[in-house]
């Protein structure tokens, strides 16, 4: 757009929602560009809605004059999601971030989009009650972005993804209709799965501006057990050595010797366990329970040849274990290099075969690879560490790279994401990973909801425009 353009657009939404929802200050433009992947494109206007009024409005206002929209949570996505590739109106939902109702009774919470995921955790645990969706990013993530890629995290291996909470919500539709499906009930087979269809959708099909929550009541005790191998292919033989003994933690996290020599780096040397491997494990439940399984499990982990072993059954010291867990992704990204957050997902029993390729790759294309995730249920982020990647040289390198860990994902009956979604950053591998067929549905229900493709258009179902 051109200048006059673009204050003529500022202009109108100033009108219609009023001066203190809109900006075209370069810093806030810029802030409104990019994720946490390497790519950026500028919006014309960012509009902050401040309810679902708001959202309403706009839409409307954009459906009737073509004018491309980007919903936007807190901004810390890993695949270029949120980025405005055709400019247009950045939609920011920052400012809807109420708790509107915790209710004990119901096993529900009631919250708006710009709600951070580690605040409502916090205020219903107060009342004794769980959410237990964890992205590492739980501090600064939102619900409205967690809903839009069906969110993960630890504790997935027990509790389950973001889809399995999502109980009803508010969308508003791109036309400017606001839609109410499911409900306060824990169950619901009313019609077809219209939650599960938006839950996961990349705000392409519509902009979530409420969400009924279920909550579950709090576990009395936790424990958290941090161990160190000698190598990286131990501890995976762990994984399968505690999952076949008839364990069921509610996480358990695994990093390589690239990702602890990071945080070694980055954190301090005695923050990390020794090692070229390390083993997150969480139990959880009633405290006579949890002491009992935390011995036999340490028991089975000594066997398997541990180097060390730290055991935490309090609140902080769970905590502060856990602390380095979510350092890791801050430690990679302070080695200078492009870090690219591969979050694929394997069969459990390809575990030990994903690492093994992963080093194999590393050795081949030169590029470190730093591996760590979710191993209780295959959902590995496989770092590839990337030097000069805003280069064409670089991004070639990178992107073979990719080609080759995916390819071989696929070959595994694995997928290319596992909760950070696809976005830009994968969408070029996105047919290949669910098949014309899948494509043509996929782009069918844009269509039949977005006929204008107004909404985040250009991300991995850039064909429905034509």
């Amino acid at each position: 757009m051109s200048e006059i353009a673009e204050r003529t657009l500022a202009e109108e939404l100033s009108e219609l929602l009023g001066s203190g929802c809109v900006s075209v200050e370069p810093a806030t433009i810029a802030e409104h560009s990019a994720d946490k992947w390497f790519a950026s494109h500028a919006p014309d206007v960012v509009v902050f809605a401040e309810c679902t009024e708001d959202v309403s409005r706009l839409l409307k206002f954009c459906c009737a004059r073509g004018i491309p929209l980007t919903p936007r949570g807190s901004g810390v996505g890993y695949v270029g999601g949120c980025v405005p590739l055709r400019g247009g109106v950045a939609l920011s939902l920052a400012r809807m971030n109420r708790i509107l109702e915790i209710n004990n009774e119901d096993g529900v919470a009631v919250v708006q989009p710009g709600v951070i995921t580690g605040e409502l955790q916090a205020a219903v645990k107060e009342r004794g009650m769980m959410y237990p969706p964890d992205p590492a990013s739980l501090k600064e993530c939102s619900l409205g972005g967690n809903i839009a890629t069906n969110a993960g995290g630890p504790r997935c291996l027990k509790y389950g993804v973001t889809r399995h909470y999502v109980l009803g919500l508010e969308v508003v539709l791109a036309d400017g209709t606001v839609m109410r499906t499911g409900g306060r009930c824990h169950k619901n087979k009313t019609g077809f799965d219209l939650i599960g269809m938006f839950v996961g959708s990349e705000g392409m099909l519509g902009v979530v501006t409420e969400a009924i929550l279920r909550l579950i009541p709090h576990p009395e005790s936790r424990a958290t057990i941090s161990t160190g191998f000698g190598k990286f292919i131990e501890a995976a033989a762990a994984v399968q050595a505690v999952l076949g003994s008839g364990f069921h933690p509610a996480a358990l996290e695994i990093a390589d010797k690239f990702t602890l020599e990071a945080a070694r780096d980055y954190l301090g040397e005695g923050v990390v366990p020794d090692g070229e491997a390390h083993l997150m494990i969480e139990l959880d439940g009633h405290a006579e329970s949890v002491a009992l399984e935390s011995a036999k499990l340490m028991a089975l982990l000594k066997s398997r040849g541990a180097l060390s072993m730290e055991l935490a059954d309090t609140e902080a010291g769970c905590e502060r274990l856990w602390g380095l867990r979510r350092e890791f992704s801050y430690s990679l990204r302070a080695t200078g290099l492009t870090k690219l957050n591969e979050d694929v997902v394997v069969p459990r029993g390809r575990l030990v075969d994903l690492v093994n390729f992963a080093e194999e790759l590393q050795m081949e294309c030169g590029m470190p690879i730093a591996c760590f995730g979710h191993a209780g249920d295959g959902n590995i982020h496989v770092n590839i560490m990337v030097k000069d990647i805003e280069t064409d040289e670089g991004r070639a390198r990178s992107d073979e790279v990719l080609d080759r860990l995916f390819r071989q994902v696929l070959e595994w009956d694995g997928v290319i994401s596992g909760e950070h979604g696809i976005g830009i950053a994968k969408k070029r591998w996105f047919a290949a990973a669910v098949g014309d067929v899948s494509v043509d549905v996929h782009l069918r229900l844009k269509r039949a909801l977005d006929p204008g493709n107004i909404l985040n258009p250009d991300k991995f179902l850039a064909r429905a425009s034509e």
